[in-house]
């Protein structure tokens, strides 16, 4: 009989030991006894019985478990001091996030063990005194955010020697002095403004924008570069400024002549464009076109007019189109799009399709599928027109202008950024969008052409799908002419054999231009091209640092687990094999888990806690360090 209980414990023994030798066994008592020795109003699901690496709230370790590499506790009521002696233990530790908080207290002075850290979040604490002496332990750190605290005192020299920092955020303390000269190539983010800090901004720091500095007791000359030197109004030019002055008034002569010669052209060409096109929309082209004018009276068979939607109420046929007034707002992979503002002053969207290879019957059948499709997500196809040589679709129109645009228009100091509550927005409604695609008509629509430039903004700020359904009746394209070619799914080979899944790649391509502010694809200055998702999965692999994010995104707060989240969604979506990226419903579920986020429809009302996400569907490769060849 002994045996019988024996053997079930020997067992039980021998699973508590294998998961004690694949655990952190140290780094966990380190956490643990951080957690008993500070005050925290949410109580922690630490166990030493269970496994941190995979249970444990806010801990994420390496690939082998051997070591914990992160720590992210943002806002679960954490107050006091550090204990000493506790996170300090956690040698390997690369991340940590203890924002929004109310740890208080000096700097923990035994940070200074924490060789590894690369990213550094203590925003919105009560810390106060001095800040670290010597920066310069932290040899990896990408990341420094110690804003909104009470620290004091000056910024050490030592920081210069952070040759990985690319952002640092000390804004709304009380810190003094001088700031160091940080001449650091790789710094792309700085803020100290509202502290209390003197002197001049060093040269090397001007290249900021000015709100990084204010709010401090810089002198007048801070922001003012030196002037050239002045030749007082009675000084003897000499003879070499004599003869460059001449030089000078030729040119000016000569720059005159052509500039007038240019406007003169100008003018020309713009006056015969307008009479080319005073009835607008496309007139070049569709007014020259007989069959296309006879049909904007109005043929009896219906066969050549244009064609509305039951629920719309707009009221125009194809002459009002004629003599819109019309801006082209883009050319994409199957045509362009213009802006027409017809006689009644109502706007609308007019794409003027090319290459369409099917024939009436079939467009049409397309077209009523598409019409039908009615979602405050997706994009409501108003009307169509079909005739032999010209197929139109109208939409409503859009005034903020595409995603794309507003993602990469010029950037620099007058650039109003797209914050991080924007970009969430777009992405969830699009995913919302994409997946009500994905499930009707029975479920077999496809979109087929999802980018930046086809997503816009509905009247809840939240992202609309434009373009559904048009890669089916196209003329096959092969990949190298492909516009939308940094979207296009690998095995995508032929536009019209778009399938749901290359839909759902397509759409981690956007996730990961949000994330990271960049195109798809673009060359380097040796012309190599480089496409995102590749990009992306090579600094995840070698650095796991800042680097990925938007460096716009950087000024915001209290985000970098949501981004982090983000990232791992659009990594699963952009998956190389088809079969590996999760169905978009699903997408639109991982997403809302990491924000429950309102779009004028009832969502679940219970907020997620920041520290409750579940485990991410993907799983990032530990952080290592070292700089990625292929960063551009």
């Amino acid at each position: 009989m002994a045996f019988k209980f024996i053997f079930p414990a020997i067992f039980f023994l021998g699973i508590l030991l294998s998961i004690a030798n694949s655990e952190p066994f140290d780094d966990k008592l380190a956490l643990l006894d951080f957690l008993h020795n500070i005050t925290h109003s949410r109580p922690l699901n630490w166990d030493m019985s269970t496994s941190a690496c995979t249970n444990w709230t806010g801990v994420t370790c390496n690939h082998g478990n051997s070591r914990i590499i992160a720590v992210r506790l943002p806002a679960v009521g954490l107050n006091g001091p550090i204990p000493m002696n506790t996170l300090s233990r956690l040698s390997a530790l690369q991340i940590l996030s203890l924002r929004s908080n109310g740890l208080s207290g000096p700097f923990p002075s035994d940070f200074s063990k924490l060789g590894n850290l690369i990213l550094v979040y203590l925003e919105f604490n009560k810390f106060s005194g001095p800040l670290p002496l010597d920066f310069s332990v932290w040899k990896n750190i990408s990341v420094i955010d110690l804003s909104n605290n009470a620290f004091n005192g000056s910024i050490s020299s030592s920081i210069t020697n952070l040759t990985h920092l690319t952002a640092l955020i000390l804004a709304n303390n009380s810190l003094s002095g001088e700031i160091p000269d940080l001449n650091t190539p790789s710094l792309q983010l700085i803020n100290l403004s509202n502290n209390n800090l003197s002197g001049t901004v060093p040269q090397s720091l001007r290249r900021f924008p000015s709100w990084a500095f204010v709010g401090n007791n810089f002198s007048m000359e801070t922001s003012v570069p030196p002037l050239p030197p002045v030749v007082p109004p009675n000084a003897q030019p000499s003879k070499k400024s004599k003869k460059l002055g001449e030089s000078a008034i030729l040119g000016i002569v000569i720059g005159s002549c052509t500039l007038a010669f240019v406007a003169l052209a100008v003018l020309l060409v713009v006056c015969y464009s307008n009479r080319e096109g005073k009835n607008g929309f496309p007139a070049k082209s569709l007014k020259k076109e007989g069959s296309v004018k006879k049909a904007a009276s109005g043929s009896r068979d219906g066969n050549s007019r244009l064609m509305f939607f039951g629920s719309c109420n707009l009221a125009f046929d194809l002459e009002d189109l004629l003599r819109a007034s019309a801006e082209v707002l883009g050319k994409g992979t199957f045509g362009t799009t213009y802006k027409a503002a017809l006689e009644d002053a109502t706007t609308v969207a007019v794409k003027r399709l090319k290459e369409v290879s099917v024939a009436r019957r079939d467009f049409e059948q397309q077209m009523e599928v598409v019409g039908n499709i009615r979602h405050e997500n997706v994009a409501a196809l108003r009307a169509y027109y079909y005739s032999k040589d010209e197929k139109l679709m109208v939409y409503d129109y859009y005034n903020q202008g595409s995603v794309s645009a507003m993602l990469h228009a010029k950037r620099g100091e007058d650039r109003v950024p797209l914050d991080w509550e924007t970009r969430l927005r777009i992405a969830t409604g699009a995913a919302r969008g994409i997946a009500h695609i994905h499930t009707s008509n029975g479920g077999n629509l496809v979109h087929g052409n999802i980018k930046a430039s086809n997503i816009f903004l509905n009247t809840q700020q939240y992202g609309c799908v434009c373009d559904l359904g048009l890669a089916t009746l196209m003329s096959p394209m092969a990949p190298p002419v492909i516009r939308s070619i940094g979207y296009r799914a690998p095995e995508v080979t032929d536009t019209r054999k778009a399938s749901q899944a290359s839909d759902v790649y397509s759409f981690g391509v956007l996730l990961l231009e949000l994330l990271t502010g960049k195109s798809p694809s673009h060359a380097t200055t040796g012309e190599e091209v480089v496409h995102l998702v590749r990009w992306v999965n090579s600094v995840v692999r070698e650095e796991w640092t800042a680097e990925v994010f938007d460096l716009e995104l950087l000024r915001y707060p209290n985000i970098e687990e949501e981004m982090v989240e983000m990232l791992q969604v659009g990594m699963a979506c952009a998956a190389r094999m088809p079969e590996q990226r999760p169905k978009m419903v699903d997408v639109v579920k991982m997403m809302e888990d990491i924000r429950r986020v309102n779009t004028g429809n009832p969502s679940p009302s219970e907020t997620k806690s920041e520290v409750s996400t579940p485990t991410p569907t993907v799983t990032p490769p530990a952080p290592k360090i070292g700089s990625s060849s292929v960063l551009q």
